[in-house]
């Protein structure tokens, strides 16, 4: 599929504000088809969504996002060679391999075991060194590998990530996609003295991310 994926680099990553070059190299030359179910590989370089697992209960689905909003996501973190990196809700590992040819060393985070098993076995299998595959909470990050340098929640969140900000070195970026009035923007927040600033970047549609829905609310008439 090495054509597919260049098609998919040359019309939906470069011309669309892309412009790190080492995330244009890490796109071109990981396989994305290993990271979706083999029923759906022929949709892995398509410029759309991917459902990994389908919604189950109260469990809302997962899904890969499409290439060109995950792209600038990343670029969005300014990932610097040396840096820690907390990827959360990386369900099948794409975005942490991404990540692992960024920086120094990379704590990919999914809440659905089978995922994570998946996301390990494939990094494993491409040789990836310098990534961790954890399973738990998405909204309650990974406190053993912090403070992050870095922290990507890979989908949509109504509020600012206030429950993660603990885990985010000082200086550090963290980037995601809220909801503004209606229109889904990826933000930008950058600790500075123990607070989060944020500013809005670009518009981005993303999944709500399990644990991270607006708690239901009543109203009495």
């Amino acid at each position: 599929m090495a054509v597919e994926r260049l098609n998919m680099v040359e019309s939906q990553i470069r011309p669309n504000e892309v412009t790190d070059a080492r995330i244009i190299a890490a796109m071109s030359g990981i396989p994305r088809e290993l990271f979706v179910p083999d029923t759906q590989s022929s949709l892995a370089y398509m410029d759309a969504e991917i459902v990994l697992k389908a919604p189950e209960g109260d469990f809302l689905a997962r899904t890969l996002i499409a290439p060109m909003p995950l792209a600038r996501l990343i670029q969005l973190c300014a990932v610097k060679d040396d840096d820690l990196v907390l990827d959360v809700g990386c369900a099948s590992g794409y975005s942490s391999a991404i990540f692992a040819q960024l920086a120094g060393a990379v704590v990919g985070l999914e809440c659905d075991a089978d995922l994570a098993a998946h996301a390990a076995r494939v990094l494993a299998e491409l040789e990836v060194d310098n990534a961790e595959i954890v399973t738990g909470s998405l909204q309650g990050g990974h406190a053993p590998n912090a403070p992050y340098d870095v922290i990507l929640v890979s989908g949509a969140l109504p509020d600012p990530p206030v429950s993660l900000a603990g885990q985010l070195k000082e200086g550090g970026r963290l980037v995601g996609v809220l909801d503004d009035a209606g229109v889904p923007r990826a933000h930008l927040f950058e600790k500075i003295a123990g607070e989060l600033s944020t500013r809005p970047v670009f518009e981005a549609a993303a999944p709500i991310l399990p644990g991270f829905e607006r708690a239901q609310t009543f109203t009495f008439v």
